[in-house]
């Protein structure tokens, strides 16, 4: 429930308790569908960011779907998954989310 009308309904609350890494991981996601939505187009983008071209030197259409050639992006987006799963299991256990809609509460 949100008690202050000044903030807006979009938002995670941050309250004492909550650890800033998750915060920062989750500031603007309100409920678990969200932050697994987040977690899983991550995951894809993640799959993109492998080098496929290097790996899959023989077919062309690799090179041309596939235009990253170095795992700089991966080393980048892989940790960020870790670091989503870690929050969401935070707020699973200690805290949970949100269930009500902006509409319930007006």
């Amino acid at each position: 429930m949100n008690k202050n009308l000044n903030q807006p309904v979009n938002t995670m609350q941050k309250d004492p308790k909550t650890p800033w890494w998750v915060y920062m991981a989750l500031s603007s996601i309100q409920t678990r569908k969200g932050a697994m939505l987040l977690i899983l187009s991550n995951v894809v983008f993640s799959a993109y960011c492998i080098p496929w071209a290097s790996l899959y030197t023989e077919a062309a259409w690799v090179k041309t779907l596939f235009l990253i050639e170095d795992w700089e992006w991966f080393a980048w987006t892989a940790p960020m998954n870790i670091w989503y799963w870690f929050s969401v299991r935070w707020v699973d256990k200690n805290r949970g989310w949100e269930t009500e809609t902006a509409s319930q509460q007006a």
